[in-house]
């Protein structure tokens, strides 16, 4: 039995019937299909790298604690594990609706949280393998983690030992009230000691604490509400889901000849994509804000191999105002650093802490009485969110099937009609785009938006 941390649980209790937590992919393999069956003893022959795989969620009574993962009794790999195809011809576009009819639908929390199809069908003898798993498992990072697990790194792996599947015994709720008490009543005490930690060393302590104030002040400053645009307001719980593609040398032949980091580029891309997007719908960008929530991975090196959420966030703006490619880069750029220097990571990092020391049933009363304002009232300080994530840069296989692309999914949220996943995988770059069935229908043109943002700025770079 696994205890989850308040922001693991805090994406259980942000689900609502319209918000739908889970992060996705769609990894597309050279043909022919593998069969069910050898897909499902690919699988098999992993799970026992995976423990979250066959757990689901208990919920402590009368919310006394965070919830729990114990093991599932009846877990079934026929059941997560299902097999379709997509309509002739079998195209991008066929993919693309397929991805948004399966991202509209929330993972069934009487079972392990996640699900994955095996895609049959797809042009150019190619198949594919859509993995949907639940944000309270895990974040982008651990998320990518975990698909590597599951895949091989050789076309032909070494045959591993299938090791039986021996479920703990399921706890009475009794035991779940009697643990989380305990653990309520533990907490003070081990704050108390990190405090007397803090107290040894005291001038680190005001260090931190001045860069904390520094970070909180910036946060502050950013969430001051935007100007309205299309692409904030209230949301349905249907989706729409595009990609488009590029090649990691490309962006860092961008960031050798004008300055930056890949990610800095990418941004600049994406705001020349969302730009495009909203003189496409006549709308004024001259004096527009476009707010993106950028995630940012907190885990240690020695923490990988965790499957849990550990992340914080940076709040940018978008310069969507600027035409110029070039000015465009260089904006994203000289923000980009004072973003560093703000110390926003640590300030929400700390933020996001103090759930530690919160008596569950005050979050989730939180949490629920913040959703029913946004299903009324959305919020307009975040306008959109860009999640970037680097994949493995070598060839993972499954059932001997080279894996070709590897294109991630954001979910959204109220007040957030449109968001950007970015993940890399063996010199390729892929950019998911998430909309609102109802309110974005022209994702694609936001896709082509960064497509064009690239190669303008290749073009100048050579």
């Amino acid at each position: 039995m696994d205890r989850m941390g308040p922001l693991d649980a805090s994406f259980l209790f942000l689900e609502d019937g319209i918000t739908h937590l889970h992060i996705a992919s769609c990894a597309v393999f050279a043909g022919p299909a593998p069969s069910y069956d050898e897909v499902a003893a690919a699988m098999t022959a992993k799970l026992d790298q995976v423990p979250r795989y066959r757990q689901v969620v208990r919920f402590v009574p009368l919310e006394l604690g965070l919830p729990v993962w114990i093991d599932d009794p009846h877990f079934s790999l026929e059941y997560h594990l299902r097999h379709t195809a997509l309509p002739a011809p079998g195209g991008p576009a066929e993919l693309r609706q397929l991805m948004g009819r399966l991202m509209s639908q929330e993972l069934d929390r009487r079972h392990p949280l996640w699900e994955a199809y095996v895609i049959e069908g797809l042009e150019d003898d190619r198949w594919a393998l859509i993995t949907k798993i639940h944000h309270c498992m895990a974040d982008g990072v651990s998320g990518t983690d975990l698909l590597s697990v599951i895949l091989d790194q050789e076309p032909r792996p070494a045959v591993s030992r299938v090791v039986a599947f021996a479920p703990q015994s399921q706890p009475s709720d009794l035991k779940l009230a009697t643990d989380a008490l305990v653990h309520l009543a533990r907490s003070p005490c081990e704050q108390l000691q990190a405090v007397r930690r803090v107290l040894r060393k005291p001038g680190e302590a005001i260090t931190q604490l001045r860069e904390l104030a520094g970070g909180v002040a910036s946060y502050a400053r950013r969430l001051a509400p935007t100007e309205l645009s299309s692409i904030v307001g209230s949301i349905g719980p249907n989706r729409r889901w595009t990609w488009v593609g590029a090649e990691l040398d490309d962006l860092k032949t961008i960031r050798k000849n004008f300055g930056g980091t890949v990610n800095d580029v990418i941004l600049s891309v994406i705001a020349g994509g969302f730009r495009e997007l909203l003189l496409g719908r006549g709308e004024l960008v001259d004096e527009l804000v476009v707010r993106t929530l950028v995630p940012v991975s907190v885990r240690r090196e020695d923490e990988r191999g965790t499957y849990n959420n550990r992340v914080s966030a940076v709040f940018a703006d978008l310069p969507v105002s600027i035409g110029e490619p070039l000015e465009r880069l260089a904006a994203v750029c000289r923000q980009m650093e004072a973003l560093k220097a703000s110390h926003q990571t640590l300030a929400g990092e700390s933020l996001a802490s103090l759930g530690e020391m919160t008596p569950f049933v005050g979050i989730v009363l939180g949490e629920r009485a913040a959703m029913a304002v946004l299903r009324r009232v959305p919020q307009h300080s975040i306008n959109t969110v860009t999640t970037n994530v680097p994949g493995p840069q070598f060839p993972l296989y499954l059932a001997g099937r080279e894996m070709l692309d590897y294109l991630p999914f954001v979910p959204i949220a109220h007040g957030v009609r449109i968001g950007v996943a970015i993940t890399s995988y063996n010199g390729h770059v892929a950019f998911g785009i998430t909309g609102d069935y109802d309110t974005a229908p022209d994702i694609d043109v936001l896709a082509r938006g960064i497509e064009d943002s690239i190669t303008e700025l290749l073009k100048v770079a050579q």
